[in-house]
């Protein structure tokens, strides 16, 4: 299995790792990875330029949207995510668009296709879309009138006292926020720059494009000497479990595909219901029960014979890293990951002050304030690219039924 830091410098960004899930994924270099960019958005919060980190904003848009010049043949294009499939699918025409997909993808798709066909994009360029004209609403939102929009879990607000901003978004026929450049001589070579401007180079009328990058020219999101204080000892706590943890111990997670993502599908099944891991020991043991009712369910699909010992056969494979030794180990981990989410939280908190916008939750009982959906953070070379997100936030509220989606009419 590949690490996770190669993966993302040849993978394309269709997907991306939360920092503390680094550890899973990439075993010691993935921890180590995970650190250094916390220490760096913490230098960089700190005021220090030297900083080895870029940082980019994740806006809450969908779709996904991709446009750009095919290297094949030189011509212009917008596609979803299947433009990396095996056979590349991207759309050259408003025909070709209409004739594969439908309703509001299928609108928004051919928007951008008209919108952005003239805009000298020369290499491929990756976004979310925000808004189309019939996504505008108006709303009156803690006694403060306005304009909104909401593509997916965030309803994103602009208060009609920021006339210059509203006179943008006035303007445009859709929006959309850019976030990744591919340059390559196929689709199947193209290499992802993450970390990039972007939007200055979109010369299309009617676009309100706006870069992801992490801008804080205010300077409200700089921390305090206390501030910055508090991050590093979290820091050092972190980095003296990292020291417990043996490399065979976090190298076998993410060496092992089903290890690896089953562990990381049972650690989801706390975010979605909102739990902090406060009791490592007690988490390791629901995880151990956790793997035995899994194959359980898996052998119970199997009719035959052959088919349930293939289960088992997996199930020893995979319960053998379960020794009394790496269940100690494995609460180290827990314990690592616990401060990296720390650390995390304090420095979202901090960025989160210089958001362009007002970013609400829409709850049965009217709107409730939120924070961004997060952050990413890059490296210096624009390849290797983690998430920082709130997730006993953000992503609780995107896979709750109490929070409306702006795809739900």
């Amino acid at each position: 299995m590949k690490g996770f830091t190669s993966f993302l410098a040849e993978a394309k960004n269709t997907h991306m790792e939360h920092i503390e899930d680094n550890i899973l994924n990439g075993g010691v270099n993935g921890a180590r990875e995970s650190m250094n960019f916390l220490r760096s958005i913490r230098d960089m919060l700190a005021g220090n330029s030297t900083t080895s980190v870029n940082v980019s904003v994740k806006w809450d848009g969908a779709p996904a949207i991709f446009a750009g010049t095919d290297p094949s043949d030189g011509k212009f294009f917008v596609a979803k995510k299947g433009i990396f499939n095996k056979n590349p699918k991207v759309y050259k025409s408003v025909a070709e668009v209409k004739a594969d997909t439908a309703g509001d993808l299928a609108e928004k798709l051919v928007e951008a296709f008209t919108l952005l066909q003239g805009a000298g994009i020369k290499d491929v360029i990756q976004g979310d879309f925000l808004f189309s004209k019939k996504d505008i609403k108006s709303a009156k939102i803690g006694g403060e009138k306005s304009m909104t929009f909401h593509p997916n879990t965030i309803v994103y607000a602009i208060p009609y006292s920021n006339q210059t901003l509203i006179q943008e978004i006035r303007q445009a026929q859709i929006g959309i926020v850019w976030h990744t450049r591919y340059k390559g001589k196929s689709f199947e070579d193209m290499s992802a720059e993450y970390g990039v401007s972007i939007a200055d180079g979109v010369n299309a009328k009617g676009v309100w494009s706006v870069d992801a990058l992490y801008q804080d020219a205010s300077g409200t999101a700089t921390m305090t000497k206390k501030e910055t204080d508090e991050v590093t000892a979290i820091l050092s706590k972190a980095g003296t479990v990292f020291q417990k943890i043996k490399a065979s111990t976090l190298n076998g997670i993410s060496e092992n595909d089903e290890l690896l993502m089953r562990m990381k599908t049972f650690l989801n099944t706390k975010v979605r219901d909102g739990k902090r891991i406060t009791n490592v020991n007690k988490t390791v043991d629901e995880m151990i029960t956790y793997f035995h009712n899994f194959f359980k369910g898996e052998s119970d699909k199997r009719k035959s014979k052959k088919g349930k010992d293939a289960v088992n056969l997996r199930k020893e494979d995979v319960m053998r890293f379960f020794s009394k030794t790496n269940k100690t180990q494995l609460a180290n981990i827990l314990n690592l990951m616990n401060h990296f989410v720390d650390a995390k939280l304090i420095l979202i908190k901090q960025m989160n002050q210089t958001a362009k916008l007002k970013t609400f939750l829409s709850t049965e009982d009217g709107f409730k304030v939120t924070g961004q959906e997060g952050y990413v953070a890059i490296d210096k070379f624009g390849k290797n690219a983690v998430k920082l997100v709130d997730r006993l936030e953000f992503s609780k509220a995107n896979f709750s039924d109490k929070v409306k989606k702006g795809w739900q009419k």
